[in-house]
């Protein structure tokens, strides 16, 4: 008779096995992996590691899901019995995200707390399978107590737990949720020094390593920069630091990051004290050095309050309004005024008048074209060197500064009731997109109601005409989710006219995130029809935002939209026509090309080809006008190159195709 199975040891001792062996007591990139003699049925279950399972006896999602729910109802006492059930029903680690499910909405009456709360912790101290300690963890995301603190950040370390770790701590310990999921999930060479520091609880090297770091936006995204204040618990550094230039920078720059449009806005209005660090931030403005850099950051953050997510925190009465105040008188002043028309300090504050909505005098001696507020002067130096990534950068805000420096202080913060639309361009070198924020009573809505993506475009919303009120109703996609609708959804809207009122109902949108059951359902919107059309109007004529490759791009599809034979001709049709995402001084020209298209009679599997058009200095209108002759005269295909479709379609009709496949 063969010696019965020894059962592994706890994945509790295990992990703090793989911390001991670890030279800083931290996994290698992104969490440890269990051992390798560890049986695949009770892990993460590689599906080249898992036993061959008839077709047949397969169950769907939602089958598994009803056979988790009888393992775990009713709760037993003691592990055993659980750990008996899951192997009997065939819940095995794959199941991690049922199990967790599950025991979220476990009918759990206040008298079976403390019994609960016992198994939970025998579990996650003693349990040997991924099942039965992720049962454990999820049950102390309801009843943990702060003693369960340390066996979570320690459990987490292990790759096939983080995220119910996490899910639990951030119930119990946000510095210790945000350190654990720095440490798993943060495997970039350039903060981890950071994350040595943190995880070791050195507050000296914390400090010095969170200024030191490089806060680009490829180094640091939304969830990233939330929970990097978090883990370094910011608000208590600033305390510390009250005259650390240095710090403020980076606690404004975190701020920035957490409410950039082009990640999760979601993670400022997550960050608890991000109101407190804000209120730090603003009242200190002062301390840091009026740069371009600098400029950037106080304008980003304007920018939230005025009518980004950053208006959607809880702010006492009248706090918001004076923030945004201050920042207004802080950037106005000469030293400030000197980065945007210079673009190296305060040497020349010539010509800037802080009451002009552009931020500029037509009358200002530096060399500025008064027709163009991103003209050739000042914005592109003769001596800038086109190569260097530090000089264009400092070229793109200057711009952006110019044209962007006063729009968030010549709109009240909270405007009377009714409809405002702010055509948004943050910063161009952290590549945030251009948004149509619509302010309902001074909330901004988009980031209020949708998780999941920014509020479109004006050319998609305003140069469509989709927002305006007519004899019939429309439905409207005010947003979409970055992954693309078909996966985390869309924000749409029903737009009619009723007599003199102009009503917004028939909501679609996703549930918000972690949530088990529909959206909830939002309220009918109504404006008054003539204030809305003037706000719409006025928004649809508002050009100041847009710089000029974002103006030649506009020009030319308006172009090929009036005249559509300049692309048939080729047997091509329009696409996608904006600014390039890596090159916002290009315009970027993509569209479909297929045989025959032109005779009416196109061929299967079209391709797509995109046409860079950089900008050259002279007028938007000039290039776009240029742009289209072009088109007009010469195949477009000859100089543009395959971006889409399949390497087997470009082959056949001789085009190279870029892509690895």
């Amino acid at each position: 008779m063969s010696a019965p199975a020894v059962p592994p040891p706890a994945l509790y001792d295990q992990v703090r096995r793989l911390r001991q062996e670890s030279p800083d007591g931290l996994p290698p990139g992104r969490g440890f992996d269990l051992p390798a003699d560890f049986p695949a049925d009770l892990g993460t279950d590689s599906p080249a590691d898992l036993p061959s399972e008839p077709p047949e006896t397969r169950l769907s999602r939602r089958e598994m899901a009803g056979v988790v729910r009888e393992a775990l109802n009713p709760l037993p006492e003691d592990p055993a019995t659980l750990h008996r059930r899951f192997a009997e029903l065939g819940v095995r680690g794959r199941h991690r995200n049922l199990i967790r499910s599950a025991v979220a909405t476990l009918p759990l009456p206040a008298d079976e707390h403390a019994t609960a709360r016992a198994l939970a912790r025998q579990l996650t101290r003693t349990g040997s399978t991924v099942p039965a300690v992720t049962a454990g963890l999820a049950l102390l995301t309801r009843l943990g107590e702060p003693e369960d603190v340390p066996y979570l950040s320690t459990l987490g370390l292990l790759r096939s737990l983080t995220g119910p770790a996490v899910q639990a701590l951030d119930a119990l310990d946000r510095r210790s949720a945000a350190v654990l999921w720095l440490v798993t999930s943060v495997s970039r060479g350039e903060l981890r020094p950071l994350v040595r520091a943190l995880g070791a609880g050195d507050d000296r090297a914390v400090r010095s390593e969170l200024v030191a770091f490089r806060a680009e936006p490829r180094f640091l995204g939304a969830t990233t920069a939330r929970r990097i204040a978090e883990a370094a618990r910011l608000p208590d550094l600033l305390a510390e630091h009250p005259a650390d230039p240095a710090l403020l920078a980076r606690a404004a720059r975190l701020l920035v990051r957490m409410g950039c449009a082009s990640d999760d806005t979601t993670e400022l209005l997550t960050y608890r004290e991000a109101a407190a660090v804000y209120e730090t931030v603003v009242t200190r403005a002062g301390l840091l050095p009026p740069t371009v850099e600098q400029h950037a950051t106080l304008l980003s953050l304007a920018l939230d309050l005025s009518s980004g997510p950053g208006a959607l925190l809880d702010w006492p009465s009248g706090c918001r309004e004076r923030l945004l105040a201050s920042l207004g008188r802080q950037l106005a002043e000469p030293s400030w005024t000197a980065t945007a028309t210079t673009g190296l300090g305060p040497e020349d504050p010539a010509g800037f008048d802080p009451e002009d909505p552009a931020g500029f005098d037509p009358e200002r001696p530096a060399g500025l074209d008064p027709e163009d507020p991103a003209g050739p002067g000042p914005e592109r130096p003769a001596d800038l060197d086109p190569e260097d990534p530090a000089e264009v950068a400092r070229r793109l805000r200057v711009g952006w500064i110019r044209r962007t420096g006063r729009r968030p202080f010549t709109r009240p913060a909270v405007p009377d009731r009714g409809l405002r639309v702010e055509i948004v361009a943050g910063d161009p070198v952290d590549r945030t997109p251009v948004e149509t924020r619509v302010l309902v009573d001074g909330r901004p809505l988009v980031p209020a109601v949708f998780a999941h993506g920014p509020a479109h475009s004006p050319e998609e919303l305003l140069d469509e005409g989709l927002l305006r009120a007519g004899p019939e109703p429309r439905r409207v996609r005010l947003a979409e989710a970055w992954c693309g609708e078909g996966c985390c959804g869309a924000l749409h809207v029903t737009i009619r006219r009723d007599g003199d009122q102009v009503v917004w109902e028939d909501w679609r949108r996703p549930p918000p995130p972690g949530s088990r059951g529909p959206a909830p359902e939002l309220p009918v919107l109504r404006f008054d029809a003539t204030a809305y059309d003037a706000e719409i109007a006025r928004a649809e004529a508002d050009r100041v935002w847009a710089w000029p490759a974002r103006t030649v791009a506009r020009l030319i599809k308006a172009g090929l939209v009036e005249r559509p034979e300049l692309l048939s001709r080729w047997d091509a049709r329009r696409g996608w026509i904006s600014t390039g995402h890596e090159e916002p001084d290009t315009a970027q020209v993509h569209f479909w090309y297929q045989p025959g298209l032109g005779a009416g009679r196109p061929e299967e599997d079209p391709l797509v080809f995109r046409w860079t058009v950089p900008d050259d200095g002279t007028p938007p209108e000039a290039q776009a006008a240029a742009a289209l002759r072009r088109l007009a005269e010469e195949d477009p295909k000859s100089y543009s190159r395959v971006s889409g479709g399949t390497r087997r379609r470009a082959e056949e009709l001789g085009y190279t195709w870029p892509f690895d496949d």
